[in-house]
């Protein structure tokens, strides 16, 4: 029961500490010189990366490599806050990344392209339970779903160590060198806070990969014996 709460705090405090971060340094600052999407606009003048747009969305703040495309939550645009400024700023330092030939990114786009099909039978197979394939009774079935399952996870791990640098590298290489410039300098401890807040969601997502693959593999294992 105690690892089940070391788990859970483990998994969820970073999150509300995200949360609590960018709702702080959300707030509008009157002297700040430019919105989240200008200063977005500048940066991609100053890298001559014409060939990317700034567009709003109403799902997460990402960069798409393939459409060229940099998307940042509607409100957060037209705002001077820092958590809008340093996300966006983020966001830019992918597109700088792939402008440069990042490898890590590249790398993970190529994975999730290739192996989008095997993501999506392994979501079937766990939306259906692999107790009623196992039920069937039919061991080259059970052997199929299993190793998708495996499989899906395995990736889904690597996915997430790649992740990791291509995100610390768009934060810390990219992303505060550039604030440190444009920003008035009083501010820039408190970007650095939102982009480590941030920084630590990913952790979390990789630690619960690896949980994920320890629980998963008993009985990916009794499968195949």
């Amino acid at each position: 029961m105690a690892f089940i709460f070391i788990g859970l705090a483990i998994y969820v405090l970073p999150i509300l500490v995200f949360h609590y971060t960018i709702n702080k340094y959300d707030n509008e600052l009157d002297g700040m010189p430019f919105t989240a999407q200008e200063l977005g606009q500048e940066i991609l003048n100053d890298f001559e990366i014409k060939n990317v747009d700034i567009e709003p969305t109403e799902m997460g703040d990402h960069y798409d490599p393939d459409r060229k495309k940099i998307r940042i939550k509607k409100y957060r645009l037209n705002r001077k806050s820092l958590t809008a400024l340093s996300i966006i700023t983020h966001e830019i330092g992918h597109a700088i990344q792939d402008k440069e030939g990042y490898e890590p990114l590249s790398r993970r786009q190529k994975i999730i392209k290739s192996t989008t099909w095997i993501s999506r039978l392994a979501g079937g197979i766990m939306y259906i339970g692999i107790g009623p394939i196992i039920a069937t009774g039919l061991i080259p079935l059970i052997k199929i779903a299993g190793a998708l399952v495996a499989l899906s996870i395995i990736i889904n791990v690597v996915l997430h160590l790649i992740t990791l640098d291509v995100e610390f590298d768009a934060s810390y290489k990219r992303a505060l060198p550039i604030l440190k410039e444009k920003i008035p300098s009083e501010y820039f401890k408190s970007c650095n806070t939102v982009l480590t807040a941030a920084a630590f969601t990913y952790v979390v997502g990789s630690l619960a990969s690896f949980l994920s693959l320890r629980y998963a593999w008993p009985i990916i294992r009794k499968i195949f014996r």
